[in-house]
């Protein structure tokens, strides 16, 4: 997942724009699976209440989204934690999932005039996994303990990774070791096939990955706390919280549903073997945990 580069925004200022496009609240997404899905979650949550909606899913990157929403282009949109925290504000990791949540949600308020809703509790941050028999092949369960057997194991990764302060250099510095016996970069599409044919033994992943449920992975334990929490909720314009008084009570509504674990089988249906459309995966969950 690519959470995208740090911003050149910070001092925007929303535009004036009337709220929604005929009465319709637009609704936003990046795009990546999980946002996308995410899109249609809170697009279809928010028709279930009686808005009218117009989409605007899968608009790219993190600068694209939230440059359109400050521009008033979209009234709402998903966004993370820890993607808000780092690449928009610039801030240090923070992996309390409150205080990286009240940090955020007091600083877009201060700085841009938008609204955090309620959070999911799913955290889809950063991890490091590896296949169960590995794992018990050289007693792992934590991320203390990879770092001490490195020299032995090939990482698989995407490029960013190795770069990031919550990737392979703040691994480094928090918990010493990970000095790998080989590093092989990856498509992020790429990585569990890899893993599953023994090119690499450890890869980079995300916590709410399908294939994490699909294939028993294990994800090893941030006994240290480095990688901050990444929770997601909408992120919103309050003219257009005014002008749609249903929308914040909609998409809160939905926010406790949305677990890792429901969001780790949403992901699989789009990327796993049924290759299902988001629109109709958000649907059957919705009928499935009965939001109204």
């Amino acid at each position: 997942m690519n959470r995208g580069a740090a911003l050149a925004l910070l001092g925007a200022v929303p535009l004036a724009a009337s709220c929604g496009a005929r009465g319709a609240a637009r609704t936003g997404s990046k795009n990546f699976t999980e946002e996308l899905i995410l899109g249609e979650l809170y697009a279809q949550a928010l028709e279930r209440a009686g808005i009218a909606v117009a989409r605007r899913l899968d608009l790219g990157a993190t600068p694209i989204a939230m440059n359109a929403l400050l521009r008033g282009d979209i009234d709402v949109y998903p966004e993370y934690t820890g993607t808000a925290l780092l690449n928009v504000l610039g801030l240090a990791p923070i992996s309390d999932a409150r205080r990286a949540y009240d940090t955020v949600e007091r600083a877009y308020r201060e700085r841009f005039d938008l609204i955090w809703l309620d959070a999911s509790p799913f955290d889809d941050s950063n991890a490091l996994a590896s296949t169960r028999a590995l794992a018990d092949r050289y007693r792992l369960r934590t991320l203390s303990e990879v770092s001490r057997a490195a020299p032995r194991l090939t990482l698989g990764t995407v490029p960013e990774f190795l770069r990031r302060e919550d990737g392979l250099p703040g691994l480094r510095r928090r918990y010493g070791g990970f000095r790998f016996k080989r590093i092989v970069q990856l498509d992020n599409g790429l990585k569990y096939q890899a893993l599953a044919h023994g090119d690499v033994d450890v890869v980079v992943a995300f916590t709410t990955d399908g294939e994490i449920a699909a294939e028993a992975l294990i994800v090893f334990e941030d006994d240290k706390h480095l990688f901050p929490a990444y929770q997601a909720a909408p992120v919103a314009r309050p003219q257009a919280l005014r002008a749609f008084p249903k929308l914040a009570p909609a998409l809160n509504a939905l926010a406790p549903r949305l677990t890792t674990v429901a969001m780790r089988a949403l992901n699989l249906q789009v990327d796993g073997p049924l290759q299902r459309e988001p629109a109709d995966v958000a649907h059957d969950f919705l009928e499935r945990v009965h939001v109204a």
